[in-house]
C-alpha cells in the first residue's frame, strides 16, 4: 500500500487559503469601489478626488 504524502496535501490546502484569501480582498476591494462610485454619481466629492482650497486673495 501506497504512503499518503502529507506534503502534498498540505501544499494543496495552503494553496487553496492563499486563493481564498486574494478573492476576499478583491470582493472587498470592489465594493468599496463600488460605493465610492455610488457616492460620486450623487455628486458628491470622494476623498481622494478632493481639491485644495483656493486663496481668496487671489
Amino acid at each position: 500500500m501506497a504512503k499518503p504524502n502529507y506534503s502534498f496535501a498540505k501544499r494543496q490546502r495552503d494553496l487553496a487559503k492563499e486563493q481564498k484569501k486574494e478573492e476576499k480582498l478583491q470582493r472587498k476591494k470592489a465594493a468599496v469601489d463600488e460605493e465610492a462610485g455610488a457616492l460620486n454619481a450623487e455628486g458628491e466629492v470622494a476623498a481622494d478626488e478632493t481639491e485644495t482650497p483656493k486663496d481668496p486673495a487671489e
